[in-house]
């Protein structure tokens, strides 16, 4: 375990010393040897110290570790005008620690610091290498909203181990029906319900993810936003027994504020704004699904969790690919791209498509489990996932048409068909994305 952890600690320095695209290859390289390592196992194992993983960690630390080689290969743009490219590798590395950290992390109090940690480098790098001067409202948007949830959870924790006398994760599963109060419940999901981020406490996300760098929008998108998830699944166990009656709650206000949010991203003109809004949708249907604490729906919110990471980061990649050749993210000016970039068309296609759930995408299978889980607990709730899967369906394909389709914009006049860089980027989203499915059974392995 400690020596992913001693790896990515040595690279910090050698930012200094070494080129951009060696520390890059190093983290694909490293990336491989835990891929090949792979422990798939439902209870901790390899522990050295208070870290160690299992299948639940095991997916979401390989996500880590790709998404941040992928940021590093979709940011050239820092490279090539020498933008503070020692630091921005530096804040790379520090995140990519606290999210190790954060999963590998059995104990659930060094949990909570490295969750709170991993704030640090984001801030820094939406307001390091964002790209308007609003970027300073939106790190402040993103600090305080998270840590004013943490503050009642970081008290439940403390709660927890006077109770209890153990904050080792491995314990809960054994602590069954320990009726902890009210407040307790609500104080130990609202931090995760703000990370995730659940209808309502959803207002950073959009500014953070508009104003932010290529590089936060993927880790934003692709692993921040699957830390609450995460919390989730651990702390369940222990609040299961309110949970029962209280659940309902969250279902109603994720199946409906769905609804409100697949609107929203239909009235969207920036591409960024409406891929934004798009995570909001998916997340609040991973939350319906685990709330009624079924096996289908706590599998299948991890798959679509894993799914969604990739999937909206090749989506921000996109967006970001149009953004350096026509300076805008409008849908205004963003249309007729396939008389432009006639290849990376396709790449629209096939991302577009894994987010409306094609098969054979994980998407799809993660949102069947989750349909599993919120259909036997109501079926009313049929009347709010048909107009999710249609919306979704319905804003994805708004985004496809408006950006390749119509009158090209009138002041281009060239065609560029995208750098190798750029097709290697998206088809490192694409191929795990639709490949994975063919050995599914793992993610339904880990209860």
């Amino acid at each position: 375990m400690l020596k992913f952890i001693f790896f990515v600690i040595g690279l910090i320095p050698l930012c200094f010393f070494l080129n951009y695209w060696v520390i890059t290859i190093m983290l694909f390289l490293i990336s491989f040897v835990f891929l090949v390592e792979g422990y798939m196992v439902n209870f901790f194992c390899n522990i050295s110290y208070y870290f160690g993983y299992d299948v639940l960690s095991y997916g979401l630390i390989f996500l880590s570790f790709w998404i941040c080689c992928l940021m590093l290969l979709a940011s050239s743009s820092i490279y090539f005008n020498n933008n503070f490219i020692n630091f921005f590798m530096i804040s790379v590395m520090f995140l990519l620690l606290f999210l190790l950290f954060t999963f590998m992390s059995m104990n659930l109090f060094m949990f909570y610091l490295f969750f709170e940690s991993s704030l640090i480098p984001t801030f820094f790098l939406i307001l390091g290498w964002g790209y308007q001067p609003e970027r300073m409202q939106a790190g402040i948007y993103l600090l305080f909203y998270t840590l004013f949830a943490s503050l009642p959870l970081l008290l439940s924790i403390f709660n927890i181990y006077t109770s209890l006398d153990t904050l080792n994760m491995n314990m809960f599963y054994f602590i069954q029906n320990y009726s902890f109060g009210v407040y307790s419940y609500f104080s130990l999901l609202l931090a995760f319900l703000v990370k995730m981020p659940m209808f309502i406490f959803h207002l950073w996300l959009p500014k953070a993810h508009v104003e932010a760098p290529i590089s936060g929008s993927m880790i934003l998108a692709g692993v921040l936003l699957k830390l609450g998830g995460y919390g989730i699944l651990r702390i369940f166990s222990l609040i299961s027994y309110l949970g029962v009656s209280l659940n309902f709650i969250w279902m109603g206000v994720c199946l409906v504020g769905g609804v409100i949010v697949s609107l929203i991203c239909l009235c969207q003109v920036d591409l960024k704004s409406l891929i934004a809004y798009s995570s909001v949708a998916h997340m609040g249907i991973v939350l319906a699904g685990l709330m009624p604490l079924t096996y289908w729906g706590l599998s299948g919110s991890y798959m679509l969790m894993l799914a969604h990471g990739l999937c909206s980061s090749g989506l921000f990649c996109l967006a970001n690919i149009s953004y350096e050749r026509l300076g805008s993210r409008s849908f205004f000016i963003n249309k007729g791209l396939i008389n432009l970039m006639p290849s990376m068309c396709l790449w629209w296609f096939l991302l577009s498509s894994c987010n409306m759930a094609a098969p054979p995408s994980m998407n799809l299978l993660g949102e069947i489990s989750l349909l599993n889980s919120i259909l036997s607990w109501n079926y009313l709730t049929m009347i709010s996932i048909m107009l999710l899967s249609f919306f979704s369906a319905a804003y994805t394909l708004y985004m496809y048409s408006y950006t390749q389709h119509g009158k090209l914009f009138s002041s281009l006049y060239s065609c560029n068909s995208g750098y190798y860089r750029e097709y290697l980027l998206l088809m490192l989203h694409w191929l795990p994305l639709n490949y994975i499915i063919l050995k599914s059974d793992l993610f339904f392995n880990w209860l």
